[in-house]
């Protein structure tokens, strides 16, 4: 008999595997075939000729837009000066040797509200993913229920009264799902790949925090800049605005003069409120980003009267050093994974689930408590294959549609990557060619303001000549100012595109 059944089994191993490889159900009486158990010296055996269905993912897909060599060479944008081909370090920031800034980077990673939030999105992920791997394995009940009671004489056939017991029933009841086809197992896989999918969630968190805090602080400094400049260009101008009105009344000068010189002091001032405003506005972004109430933004930083820059070339790696840096073509990466393993647990839903349960008890009088009559014990298997799979077929192709549009996602988030990081390199690069013009431009305004004003004191020259020279300088040095900020931004854009910044301490 047992010669029999193993044989019987073995045959039907072989049957099973191209049924489930085809991806359509077993033949029940194979699947009985298999199930077969053989009782013997109190051991028992099972054999199953099934396996895990559905695709089995590869990382990255041969088909993912990141395999392509044009997506891992070098950036076209990054062929200048301004640029070196060395990795980008992971504390970016530190590139700007700028002591304030590194604490408050520091800090923000610390306390930022979005970033205790992705926190608990880990913590939680983690636990779902301890659920679904909670489900392999064996569940045990056990249950004891003593009671006192009447009991019906005559629902037992008794013609006369039953005398009141006390009666109990306990036990132990262990079951476990044998995952014949792996809906378990891909469903484990599908919980593990999102959980790593919310961790790239919340590294891509840490480096938006990162970058929003230098960019914040960038705007403080340059604000502070723009601010100095606007102030030292209105000290000017009111000083040649009393001077000309000195000459006015000498004589010397016309009231025209003196009307067109106030005139441009009172344009000057009016750029410093707006500038006074996103100063203030920027320290106060600083102060929520690094947890606190806007009233205590960090006063170190409002002093600040020069935009951070980072004075050697930027170091920015290749398109294969990026597409594994960041966190986001990550998240989508895994993303796709879980979408594909979701498509084995639909798979799965064409076969039939067989559980292995085992109980063991005693139920009786207590007085009989856990004695051979009232002692139980049994062993089986539960089998539930749904017939009509329509709807499994239905949520077979649904999954699949899904993993495709995880996979173009994918090589969605890809393109995005390359391009906002050539875009960012083009951008500052052609910004730092234009703030060396309007270096070149400011320098010479200087000179020719310097030269008018004496042309002006020695009577060789009108009055307007000398206006029109100041207003040129006034612009020059506002244009200037404003350079040096776009820059500073610039720079934070381009290593927020680069995606440095979320890995630990451990791996700097």
């Amino acid at each position: 008999m047992r010669q029999t059944t193993a044989a019987c089994m073995a045959d039907t191993a072989a049957q099973l595997l191209p049924a489930a490889d085809r991806g359509q159900p077993a033949p029940a009486c194979h699947l009985a075939a298999a199930m077969a158990l053989i009782l013997g010296g109190g051991c028992l055996v099972i054999v199953t000729g099934c396996r895990t269905v559905g695709p089995d993912y590869r990382s990255p897909p041969l088909a993912a837009l990141v395999n392509a060599p044009a997506a891992q060479g070098p950036f076209i944008s990054a062929s200048g000066s301004e640029f070196s081909q060395q990795p980008t370090p992971h504390a970016w920031w530190r590139l700007y040797d700028s002591t304030p800034l590194d604490q408050l980077v520091n800090e923000a990673l610390v306390a930022n509200t979005d970033l205790r939030a992705a926190r608990a999105n880990l913590e939680r992920s983690a636990a779902l993913l301890e659920q679904v791997q909670a489900r392999r394995q064996p569940t045990a009940a056990v249950n004891f229920d003593p009671s006192y009671q009447q009991l019906s004489a005559e629902s037992y056939l008794y013609p006369s009264s039953v005398s009141p017991s006390g009666l109990y029933d306990t036990g132990l009841t262990v079951n476990y799902d044998l995952d014949l086809f792996g809906r378990l197992r891909r469903a484990v896989e599908a919980a593990q790949a999102d959980d790593e999918a919310v961790k790239a969630a919340y590294d891509l968190t840490k480096i938006n925090i990162a970058a929003e805090t230098a960019r914040a602080y960038a705007e403080v400094c340059s604000a502070g800049e723009q601010l100095a400049v606007a102030r030292r260009s209105l000290q000017l101008q009111l000083r040649s605005t009393a001077v000309t009105e000195r000459l006015v009344e000498a004589g010397r000068a016309s009231k025209l003069d003196f009307t067109r010189s106030s005139g441009l002091a009172a344009q000057i001032s009016a750029n410093i409120p707006s500038l006074e405003a996103q100063r203030s506005n920027s320290l106060y972004r600083l102060a929520a980003l690094t947890g606190h109430p806007p009233s205590e933004y960090p006063r170190s930083v409002e002093s600040c009267s020069q935009a951070p820059r980072v004075r050697q070339p930027i170091p920015v790696g290749d398109g294969m050093s990026l597409l594994r840096r960041r966190p986001d073509v990550r998240e989508a990466e895994r993303q796709l994974a879980a979408a594909t393993a979701r498509i084995g647990v639909a798979t799965a839903d064409l076969y039939p689930d067989v559980t292995l349960g085992i109980s063991a008890g005693s139920t009786g009088a207590l007085t009989d408590i856990l004695t051979s009559p009232t002692n139980r014990y049994g062993i089986g298997l539960g089998i539930h294959w749904q017939a009509n799979q329509s709807v499994a077929r239905a949520q077979i192709k649904a999954a699949g549609a899904a993993a495709t549009g995880a996979l173009a996602n994918f090589d969605g988030v890809v393109l995005k990557a390359l391009r906002d990081t050539e875009i960012a390199l083009t951008t500052y690069a052609r910004d730092r060619l234009r703030d060396e013009d309007l270096g070149t431009a400011q320098a010479r305004a200087g000179q020719a303001e310097d030269e008018a004003q004496q042309l002006y004191n020695g009577g060789k020259t009108d009055f307007l000549s000398l206006l029109d020279a100041q207003r040129t300088l006034a612009s020059a040095d506002g244009a200037l100012a404003a350079s040096h900020a776009q820059l500073a931004t610039d720079q934070v854009a381009v290593f927020l595109t680069l995606g440095g910044g979320w890995e630990s301490e451990e791996t700097r």
